[in-house]
């Protein structure tokens, strides 16, 4: 016995060509979706950097238009560093006081301004800094050079970019003699 089955009839129930594309569809639907493995290449954090004048890591604006170079930059989750300086907002928070114990002026125009590329310009006449070898309580021959020095105060500052914050960086000032240095200056140059 035999039996016939005729194809047109299959084809209306099994829709061949239609489930292929379908499933071809959603094949590369798939492929394209896990690629990343869950994660996309976003900005994991914001990482501010400081160039000029310092001394083991503490930041010093050294004279009056004295300058520091800023730079922030976003770290992607893949490793992968960007410069954002340019599209990064400054925050500048004066902390501690000058070397007479007065508190540190306001941040602003006429203190130490950052322009839109990072640069940072001591405008202000103080000095943010001390000499530990403090020579009014020494021999007059007993000067100690180099100096020991220590912040009184700094600008605690941090870049946000695409509303992430960067760590402080701490920059003192020093656009004012010292009255602690025999040596003169102010802070490390």
């Amino acid at each position: 016995m035999r039996i016939e089955v005729q194809v047109e009839s299959l084809r209306r129930i099994f829709p061949v060509r239609r489930i292929n594309n379908l499933l071809a569809a959603l094949l590369a639907a798939v492929v394209i979706t896990s690629t990343g493995c869950g994660v996309s290449d976003s900005v994991k954090s914001i990482m501010l950097t400081a160039t000029g004048s310092s001394s083991g890591g503490f930041y010093n604006l050294v004279g009056v238009d004295g300058t520091l170079q800023l730079k922030a930059y976003a770290i992607y989750h893949s490793g992968k560093q960007v410069d954002v300086t340019n599209d990064s907002t400054w925050t500048v928070t004066p902390e501690g006081a000058d070397q007479w114990g007065q508190p540190l002026p306001p941040y602003g125009p006429t203190t130490v301004p950052i322009d839109k590329t990072g640069m940072m310009t001591a405008i202000v006449p103080i000095c943010t800094w001390t000499d530990l070898q403090d020579s009014s309580k020494l021999p007059a021959v007993a000067y100690f050079n180099p100096p020991q020095w220590a912040y009184t105060g700094w600008y605690q500052t941090t870049a946000t970019y695409k509303g992430m914050t960067s760590q402080p960086v701490a920059v003192g000032v020093g656009a004012e003699t010292s009255n602690t240095s025999p040596i003169g200056g102010c802070g490390p140059s």
